[in-house]
Protein backbone atom coordinates (compact mmCIF):
# COMPACT_ATOMS: atom_id res chain seq x y z
CA UNK A 1 0.00 0.00 0.00
CA UNK A 2 1.07 3.28 -0.67
CA UNK A 3 1.75 6.25 2.38
CA UNK A 4 -0.32 8.81 2.20
CA UNK A 5 2.18 11.01 0.78
CA UNK A 6 1.27 8.97 -2.42
CA UNK A 7 -2.60 8.50 -2.52
CA UNK A 8 -4.06 10.38 -5.19
CA UNK A 9 -5.86 12.59 -2.52
CA UNK A 10 -2.92 14.03 -1.29
CA UNK A 11 -2.83 17.91 -1.17
CA UNK A 12 -0.89 19.40 -3.38
CA UNK A 13 0.91 23.09 -2.65
CA UNK A 14 -1.65 25.89 -3.67
CA UNK A 15 -0.89 27.97 -7.00
CA UNK A 16 0.29 30.63 -5.36
CA UNK A 17 3.54 28.22 -4.19
CA UNK A 18 4.41 28.01 -7.81
CA UNK A 19 3.57 31.50 -8.52
CA UNK A 20 5.83 32.64 -5.68
CA UNK A 21 8.96 30.32 -7.00
CA UNK A 22 7.80 32.11 -10.57
CA UNK A 23 8.66 35.68 -9.11
CA UNK A 24 11.42 34.50 -7.09
CA UNK A 25 12.76 33.21 -9.99
CA UNK A 26 12.28 36.80 -12.29
CA UNK A 27 13.89 38.76 -9.75
CA UNK A 28 16.61 36.39 -9.38
CA UNK A 29 16.95 36.82 -13.24
CA UNK A 30 16.79 40.33 -13.32
CA UNK A 31 19.10 41.10 -10.14
CA UNK A 32 21.87 38.16 -12.01
CA UNK A 33 21.18 40.09 -15.02
CA UNK A 34 21.85 43.81 -13.94
CA UNK A 35 24.37 43.72 -11.43
CA UNK A 36 27.15 41.54 -13.81
CA UNK A 37 29.25 44.27 -15.60
CA UNK A 38 32.07 43.61 -18.27
CA UNK A 39 34.95 43.71 -15.71
CA UNK A 40 33.48 41.43 -13.64
CA UNK A 41 32.36 38.45 -16.22
CA UNK A 42 34.28 35.80 -15.12
CA UNK A 43 32.86 35.66 -11.29
CA UNK A 44 29.32 36.45 -12.17
CA UNK A 45 29.22 33.44 -14.47
CA UNK A 46 30.62 31.11 -11.46
CA UNK A 47 27.32 32.45 -9.53
CA UNK A 48 25.06 32.47 -12.36
CA UNK A 49 23.17 28.97 -11.51
CA UNK A 50 22.31 30.17 -8.35
CA UNK A 51 21.04 33.30 -9.63
CA UNK A 52 18.95 31.48 -12.42
CA UNK A 53 17.50 28.41 -10.47
CA UNK A 54 14.33 27.63 -11.03
CA UNK A 55 11.57 25.81 -8.67
CA UNK A 56 10.17 22.71 -11.78
CA UNK A 57 8.14 20.04 -11.68
CA UNK A 58 9.86 16.54 -11.74
CA UNK A 59 7.53 13.25 -11.82
CA UNK A 60 7.58 10.87 -8.69
CA UNK A 61 8.35 8.02 -11.25
CA UNK A 62 11.57 9.85 -12.63
CA UNK A 63 12.98 10.16 -9.33
CA UNK A 64 15.92 8.26 -8.41
CA UNK A 65 15.20 5.18 -6.25
CA UNK A 66 17.39 6.84 -3.57
CA UNK A 67 14.75 9.31 -3.44
CA UNK A 68 12.03 7.24 -3.00
CA UNK A 69 13.65 5.51 -0.33
CA UNK A 70 13.93 8.61 1.46
CA UNK A 71 10.52 9.87 0.74
CA UNK A 72 9.57 6.46 2.37
CA UNK A 73 11.84 7.10 5.62
CA UNK A 74 10.43 10.70 5.46
CA UNK A 75 6.73 9.27 5.54
CA UNK A 76 7.43 6.50 8.32
CA UNK A 77 9.29 8.91 10.83
CA UNK A 78 12.82 7.09 10.26
CA UNK A 79 15.35 6.18 10.98
CA UNK A 80 17.71 8.24 8.92
CA UNK A 81 20.79 7.54 7.75
CA UNK A 82 22.44 10.62 9.18
CA UNK A 83 22.04 12.82 11.92
CA UNK A 84 21.76 15.63 9.70
CA UNK A 85 18.44 14.45 8.64
CA UNK A 86 15.40 16.22 9.20
CA UNK A 87 17.04 19.96 10.16
CA UNK A 88 15.82 22.88 9.98
CA UNK A 89 16.40 23.97 5.96
CA UNK A 90 16.89 27.95 6.01
CA UNK A 91 16.17 28.54 2.17
CA UNK A 92 19.34 30.98 2.32
CA UNK A 93 19.44 30.48 -1.42
CA UNK A 94 16.22 32.12 -1.51
CA UNK A 95 14.80 29.94 -4.26
CA UNK A 96 11.88 28.13 -2.52
CA UNK A 97 8.87 30.25 -1.69
CA UNK A 98 9.87 32.06 1.27
CA UNK A 99 8.22 30.50 4.38
CA UNK A 100 8.87 31.05 8.49
CA UNK A 101 11.59 30.00 10.11
CA UNK A 102 11.39 25.85 10.28
CA UNK A 103 8.78 25.28 7.57
CA UNK A 104 11.33 23.35 5.67
CA UNK A 105 13.29 20.77 6.38
CA UNK A 106 16.41 18.38 4.44
CA UNK A 107 16.93 14.84 4.14
CA UNK A 108 19.86 13.40 2.50
CA UNK A 109 19.09 11.23 -0.61
CA UNK A 110 21.95 8.60 -0.44
CA UNK A 111 24.48 8.87 -3.58
CA UNK A 112 25.69 5.13 -4.20
CA UNK A 113 29.57 5.13 -4.64
CA UNK A 114 29.68 8.69 -2.33
CA UNK A 115 31.52 8.48 0.92
CA UNK A 116 29.97 11.59 1.72
CA UNK A 117 26.15 12.81 2.30
CA UNK A 118 26.57 14.05 -1.78
CA UNK A 119 24.83 16.83 -2.96
CA UNK A 120 21.34 15.15 -3.63
CA UNK A 121 18.43 16.06 -0.84
CA UNK A 122 14.66 15.68 -0.23
CA UNK A 123 13.47 19.39 1.52
CA UNK A 124 9.82 19.14 2.77
CA UNK A 125 7.45 21.92 3.36
CA UNK A 126 5.09 21.68 6.39
CA UNK A 127 1.35 22.66 5.93
CA UNK A 128 0.81 21.38 2.44
CA UNK A 129 3.46 18.29 2.66
CA UNK A 130 5.24 19.68 -0.57
CA UNK A 131 8.70 17.55 -1.06
CA UNK A 132 11.14 19.40 -3.53
CA UNK A 133 14.29 17.39 -4.50
CA UNK A 134 17.55 18.94 -5.39
CA UNK A 135 20.39 16.86 -6.92
CA UNK A 136 22.91 20.03 -7.38
CA UNK A 137 22.71 20.74 -3.72
CA UNK A 138 20.27 23.53 -3.52
CA UNK A 139 21.06 25.06 -6.62
CA UNK A 140 18.10 24.18 -8.52
CA UNK A 141 14.89 22.44 -6.78
CA UNK A 142 12.10 20.43 -8.40
CA UNK A 143 8.72 19.86 -6.65
CA UNK A 144 7.75 16.09 -6.67
CA UNK A 145 4.67 15.36 -8.59
CA UNK A 146 2.97 12.73 -7.58
CA UNK A 147 0.36 12.10 -10.20
CA UNK A 148 2.56 11.34 -13.26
Amino acid sequence: MLYARHAKDMRFPPRITRTGALIALLSGLLVGGSVASPASAAPAAATAPAATAAVGDICYSALPSQAHDTLDLIEAGGPFPYDQDGVVFQNREGILPSRSSGYYHEYTVITPGSSTRGARRIVTGEDYQEDYYTADHYASFDLVDYGC
